[in-house]
């Protein structure tokens, strides 16, 4: 069994391009071991967002904290808030949002580890 707390993960900022006042961090991930899912936990400071992006496989959400939202290619969008879970299909693309003037949005991103 593992145990970590996210205080003693280490924060990186995402570089993808498009992204903005994004920070992730991975507790758990291949390299523990996990047989098939990595869990990611993902920070959007405010004003800040995800790139516009997609990929071949569904993730699962789980907002932590803050206010968000989720938005696909056609501009359409989801209000995201604590307690909230999303699942994002095979291929959709999308983006998350933090639309919070003050308070950063969290969540838990599952993928598959393959991915990481």
């Amino acid at each position: 069994m593992i145990v970590k707390s996210l205080l003693d993960v280490q924060r990186e900022k995402v570089s993808m391009d498009g992204a903005e006042k994004a920070f992730k961090q991975i507790p758990i991930s291949k390299e523990d071991g996990t047989p098939n899912y990595s869990m990611r936990v993902f920070t959007l400071k405010s004003g800040g967002y995800t790139p516009y992006h997609q990929h071949d496989y569904e993730h699962v959400n789980y907002i932590i904290s803050g206010n968000g939202e989720l938005v696909d290619e056609t501009g359409n969008k989801k209000t995201l808030k604590e307690g909230d879970f999303a699942l994002v299909m095979p291929n959709e693309k999308h983006q998350y949002r933090n639309t919070s003037d003050s308070e950063d949005f969290v969540m838990i991103c599952g993928v598959p580890k393959s991915f990481e």
